[in-house]
C-alpha cells in the first residue's frame, strides 16, 4: 500500500510540475510575472525565492498552481493586490543588493537597507537633495543606484524608493504608495500582471499547461519504446467452443503469423485485423507446435455485441479466442521509436477523447468508466512492480487525461478560462466581472461534486 501511495505521488508531482512549468515558461515569455510556483495547495510549508518567484510545496498534496500578477478576475489592481506587488518590489530590491554584495559590505539588512539606499538614484544630486539625509549620507558620493543594485533600478523599484526616501520607512511607503496608486506605479504593475495582456497572450499562458501535459506523452512514450516496450504476443490462451476460430481449427497455443498475407507481429496486430474484416473471411498463416508446423486456415469472424475497453456495448466481429499472455520486450531505434511512440500517444488519445464523450453522453457507466485518487494509487503501485515501461506507460495515459481535461470548457479549468477569452474575442470585451465570479463559483462547486463522487466511488469498489 506504502508503494502504491508513494508511486501515485510521485507521478502527480511530475505530471503537476510539467503542467505548470507551461504555464510557468510562457507567462515569463510573454512578460508576465510569476509570483510562486507552487507544488500541492497552500499552506506552504517549504520554499525558496529566486529571481521575482517564490518556489513553494504546499501541505495539501494533488495539485499545483501558478500565481500571476494580478487578481485573477479584477478589472484593476485593488488595494491589496498593489500593496502585494509593493511586497514584492520590495523583495526584488533586497536581492538586488544580496547580489551586488552591497549587504555584505554594508552590514545592512532588510528594511534599514532600503532605508539607507532610498536617497541615491540615478543623478545622486537631485534625488538625495530631496530625500531622507541621513539615508543619503550612508552611500558613497560616488555610488549611484545601478552600481549599489548592480543593474539599472526598475521603474517600479524607483518609485518606491523615492517614497522611503520621502516617508522615512519601508511600511509609511507602501501605505502612501497603496492609497496614492501612482500612475507610474499602476502602469508598471499593467505592463506585468496578467489580466491586462493582449488576450492572444493570456489564451497562450492558460492554454501552455495543458499543452505541456499534452506533448509531454509522446516524449515519454518515445522513450519507452527505445528503453524497451512490452508487447503481447498473437499466441492463443483459450479457443471458445461453438465459434469461428473453435471451427475452423484453431486451437490453444497456436500463434498467429500472418492474415491474408500481412505478417502479425503482435495481439493488437491480430485483433485489429479481426475486427476490421468487416465479416469477410480471412485467410491465417498458424504456427503450430514445437517444431512447429505452418498451417493455412479460413476463417469467417462472426458479428456479437461485446463490452468495449468503454464500458458500454457494441456490435464486434469476433472469432471467439484469447491471448495466451505471452509477451516479448521490443527496443526500437531512435527514428522508429518516434513513429510508433508519437502514434500510440495519438492512438490513446483518441481513446480518451472518445472516452469522455461517452462518459458525457451518457453511453458509458459513470460508475464503471471514474476513478478517484485511491484507484489511481492501486493501478501506479500495481504498475511499479510491473517494470519501468508499463509505469511509464501509465503515466503517459495520465498525463494525457490532464491535458485533454483540463480542456474541457468548465470554469476553474484552465479550458474554462480558454472559453471565457473566446467569448471575449467575439464580444470584443471581457464578461462583467460578477458574471465570471459566478461562473467561478459555480466551477468549484460541480469540481467538489466530482471529487466527492470519485472519492465514494474507490470507496465502493474497495470495500465490494
Amino acid at each position: 500500500m506504502i508503494t502504491s501511495i508513494i508511486a501515485a505521488v510521485v507521478i502527480f508531482s511530475v505530471l503537476i510540475i510539467i503542467h505548470e512549468a507551461g504555464h510557468f515558461f510562457v507567462a515569463k515569455r510573454m512578460g508576465v510575472r510569476v509570483l510562486r510556483f507552487s507544488l500541492g495547495y497552500p499552506p506552504r510549508v517549504w520554499g525558496f525565492r529566486r529571481g521575482e518567484t517564490d518556489y513553494a510545496i504546499g501541505a495539501t498534496p494533488l495539485g499545483g498552481y501558478v500565481r500571476m500578477l494580478g487578481d485573477e478576475v479584477a478589472a484593476e489592481p485593488s488595494a491589496e493586490t498593489l500593496k502585494s506587488y509593493l511586497g514584492e518590489i520590495r523583495l526584488d530590491l533586497l536581492a538586488a543588493l544580496q547580489d551586488s554584495g552591497w549587504i555584505a559590505r554594508r552590514g545592512k539588512t532588510g528594511d534599514d537597507a532600503l532605508v539607507a539606499i532610498a536617497g541615491v538614484g540615478e543623478d545622486a544630486a537631485v534625488i538625495m537633495g530631496t530625500g531622507n539625509g541621513a539615508a543619503a549620507a550612508l552611500a558613497q558620493p560616488a555610488e549611484t543606484l545601478e552600481t549599489i543594485l548592480g543593474r539599472p533600478a526598475k521603474i517600479d523599484e524607483a518609485v518606491l524608493l523615492r517614497e522611503i526616501a520621502r516617508a522615512g520607512t519601508v511600511t509609511l511607503a507602501i501605505e502612501r504608495l497603496t492609497e496614492n496608486h501612482p500612475s507610474a506605479l499602476v502602469q508598471a504593475f499593467n505592463q506585468r500582471a496578467f489580466p491586462t495582456q493582449p488576450l492572444r497572450r493570456r489564451f497562450a499562458i492558460v492554454l501552455a499547461g495543458p499543452a505541456a501535459n499534452i506533448l509531454f506523452a509522446p516524449l515519454l512514450t518515445i522513450v519507452v519504446f527505445m528503453v524497451g516496450v512490452p508487447v503481447t504476443l498473437p499466441v492463443l490462451g483459450t479457443v471458445d467452443q461453438g465459434m469461428p476460430g473453435y471451427a475452423a481449427g484453431l486451437r490453444a497455443g497456436d500463434k498467429i503469423v500472418a492474415v491474408d498475407g500481412h505478417r502479425i507481429d503482435t495481439w493488437d496486430d491480430f485483433s485489429r485485423a479481426v475486427k476490421g474484416s468487416d465479416g469477410h473471411a480471412l485467410n491465417l498463416a498458424v504456427a503450430r507446435g514445437q517444431p512447429s508446423t505452418r498451417l493455412t486456415l479460413s476463417i469467417r469472424p462472426t458479428l456479437q455485441s461485446t463490452v468495449t475497453i468503454y464500458g458500454d456495448k457494441a456490435p464486434t466481429w469476433i472469432i471467439g479466442v484469447k491471448p495466451s499472455g505471452a509477451e516479448e520486450t521490443r527496443r526500437f531505434g531512435p527514428i522508429d521509436a518516434i513513429a510508433h511512440g508519437t502514434a500510440e500517444t495519438g492512438r490513446m488519445a483518441v481513446m480518451l477523447v472518445v472516452g469522455i464523450a461517452k462518459i458525457i453522453e451518457g453511453a458509458t457507466p459513470v460508475r464503471q468508466a471514474l476513478g478517484g485518487p485511491i484507484m489511481i494509487a492501486q493501478i501506479a503501485g500495481r504498475e511499479v512492480h510491473q517494470g519501468f515501461a508499463d509505469l511509464a506507460m501509465f503515466m503517459v495515459s495520465i498525463s494525457l487525461e490532464l491535458g485533454i481535461i483540463n480542456l474541457l470548457p468548465v470554469p476553474l479549468l484552465d479550458g474554462g478560462h480558454l472559453l471565457f477569452f473566446v467569448i471575449e474575442g467575439i464580444r470584443g470585451e471581457p464578461l462583467k466581472l460578477r458574471h465570471r465570479e459566478i461562473a467561478m463559483q459555480v466551477g468549484l462547486f460541480l469540481l467538489v461534486i466530482l471529487m466527492a463522487f470519485v472519492i465514494l466511488n474507490d470507496l465502493a469498489r474497495l470495500i465490494g
